[in-house]
C-alpha cells in the first residue's frame, strides 16, 4: 500500500520500490479491494523479497517491523512505521490502515518538497 500510494501520490517524481522480508505469494485480496476504494489498483502487483541492491540504491527505506531482517547501511534515511499487519484481515479492518498509510506518504512527500496529487 505504501508503494500504491508513493507512485500514485509523487506522479512519478519519486522513483519507488516495494519488497518484503517475508513476502507472501500474492497481494492480500482485502488489500486490492480497500485500495482499489481509493481509485488505486494494485491488482497486478505480486510481492517481492527485500534486496541488499534495492536498499543500496534507496535514499529513504520505509520498514514495517522487520526489524533485523532488513539490511542496514549507514547514510541511508530509515523510517519504520508501527502499523497494523494487514495479512488475514478483511477490507473493514484494512481501511484504517490504507489511511493510515496514506496519511504518513503524504507527510514523507511533504517533508521532501514533492507536493502530493489529488
Amino acid at each position: 500500500m505504501g508503494a500504491a500510494f508513493l507512485t500514485h501520490l509523487g506522479e512519478g517524481r519519486v522513483e519507488v520500490r516495494s519488497a518484503g522480508s517475508a513476502p507472501a505469494d500474492t497481494v492480500n485480496p482485502a488489500v486490492v479491494e480497500a485500495m482499489q476504494e481509493v481509485g488505486i489498483d494494485i491488482s497486478a502487483e505480486t510481492p517481492k523479497i527485500l534486496t541488499v541492491e534495492a536498499v543500496q540504491a534507496s535514499d529513504v527505506v520505509i520498514t514495517m517491523g522487520c526489524g533485523d531482517a532488513c539490511p542496514y547501511f549507514p547514510g541511508k534515511r530509515y523510517l519504520d512505521w508501527t502499523l497494523d499487519d494487514p495479512a488475514g484481515q478483511g477490507v473493514a479492518a484494512v481501511r484504517p490502515i490504507r489511511d493510515q498509510i496514506e496519511q504518513r506518504i503524504r507527510g514523507l512527500l511533504d517533508e521532501l518538497g514533492i507536493p502530493a496529487t489529488r
